[in-house]
């Protein structure tokens, strides 16, 4: 079924009686040529480049709730390509490429929003720092703009600018930035793998991955066992538990991340902001909302859910920065679980165990690699070479010291970064 303004006028006209579900709902079969374990952005976008760019559609999606149902569907909806190591820069470079094509590969909107991102400085020190990650990321061929106090009161005059803990000093405007419909983003992938072929099952928890000789031959599942040539364990903040029932030890942790939302209000903020200082970032969503998040909660935890002093200092920080949504009222609060690395870039790559593949050590970064992360993990499971766009993403490089990649400098601690 292909979406168009005269299906919605004839359903609107005929109460919406004719649409059909978006994706079968299949029982898995004994054996596929790939298991993708995780049925959020990263699985489904996976087997959705699987069948369309590579032709391999006896594929399952294993997950073991409903599809979106995880961290996909719990974070800030924000889409960017403003990093500056080389690696990371290509990378989500390349999933901004393929962002902007996303509705129309689909042909489902997943409501891209191109609003721009603005990150705050606030010194010397961090104002240089950006200029130089502007001129990285205008060499990498994305978008980027240095912007003067003057220059941001003009586009962000709610702003506290005179503030003496953090007074604002520039920002970094990213306009192709933005924010996407989460769900609808899930949606649209599960859709396009299932048309293709590709089994989602649901329901169907993965409790153990089956290995012989070195070489991985399925996985144990709540609804029975599923023989398979390769896996692709792709499961977030879970990923430390399904590397472990293949008897590995990843060098990731899970932390909880909190993300919250106001009221609705009249519209009030044209951007997404992000203000490194008291590490807070907000943006407004299309029904309203202010949408908003700060840090980690620094311990590791595997509960989709924060503690109330993280509560405290995100709004604090929000607060600090613009003391106009003191009135808003706050409506909800939820929590993803991270997978973070200890160099705090992800990894895309091949284990010593032959044809057992991985996706995890998203950090921050995992809504807005959707794309990227499954196209990229799809060209290494059909083709077994590594997409050029995620080259550098080797599990290889925590043993033997080449080619960290610490984005942030901040070291081989988990929850700095």
């Amino acid at each position: 079924m292909r979406f168009s303004a005269l299906k919605i006028l004839a359903e609107g006209l005929t109460g919406n009686k004719g649409w059909t579900a978006h994706w079968r709902d299949p029982q898995p079969k004994p054996e596929y040529d790939i298991v993708i374990i995780g049925g959020g952005g990263h699985g489904l976008s996976c087997a959705h480049y699987l069948a369309k760019e590579h032709g391999i559609t006896n594929v399952a999606v294993l997950e073991k709730g409903y599809l979106g149902g995880g961290n996909v569907g719990r974070n800030t909806t924000i889409v960017r390509a403003n990093y500056g190591l080389s690696g990371n820069s290509e990378f989500y470079s390349h999933s901004l490429k393929l962002w902007e094509g996303l509705e129309q590969d689909l042909n489902y909107n997943v409501m891209l929003s191109q609003r721009g991102i603005i990150n705050l400085c606030h010194s010397d020190g961090q104002r240089d720092a950006f200029i130089r990650r502007g001129n990285a990321m205008v060499n990498q061929g994305d978008d980027a703009i240095f912007l003067t106090p003057d220059a941001l009161q003009k586009m962000l005059p709610f702003l506290d600018y005179e503030q003496s803990r953090f007074p604002i000093f520039g920002g970094l405007y990213h306009p192709r930035g933005g924010t996407a419909r989460h769900d609808a983003v899930a949606w649209g992938y599960a859709r396009g793998a299932s048309s293709r072929g590709v089994d989602l099952i649901q329901q169907c928890e993965v409790t153990g991955i089956d290995v012989s000789e070195g070489k991985v031959t399925g996985v144990q599942t709540t609804r029975g066992p599923i023989r398979a040539k390769k896996v692709a364990m792709m499961g977030a903040g879970r990923s430390s538990q399904l590397a472990e029932m293949a008897g590995m030890r990843l060098p990731v942790e899970s932390h909880v991340l909190q993300a919250f939302v106001t009221e609705g209000l009249k519209p009030c903020i044209d951007h997404v902001i992000s203000y490194g200082a008291g590490h807070f970032y907000i943006s407004q969503s299309d029904k309203g909302g202010l949408v908003f998040g700060g840090d980690l909660d620094m311990y590791a935890s595997y509960a989709a859910r924060g503690n109330l002093p993280m509560v405290e200092h995100v709004a604090e920080a929000g607060m600090t920065l613009m003391p106009m949504i003191g009135k808003a009222k706050m409506l909800r609060s939820w929590g993803g679980i991270m997978d973070m690395s200890s160099d705090g870039s992800p990894i895309i790559d091949r284990t010593h165990i032959d044809g057992l593949h991985v996706s995890c050590g998203w950090c921050y970064g995992g809504f807005k690699a959707v794309p990227a992360g499954g196209h990229v993990m799809a060209h290494l499971l059909a083709t077994g070479q590594h997409h050029p766009a995620a080259a550098k993403f080797r599990l290889d490089r925590f043993r033997s010291g080449r080619g960290i990649m610490d984005e942030e400098a901040t070291g081989s601690q988990h929850n700095l970064h």
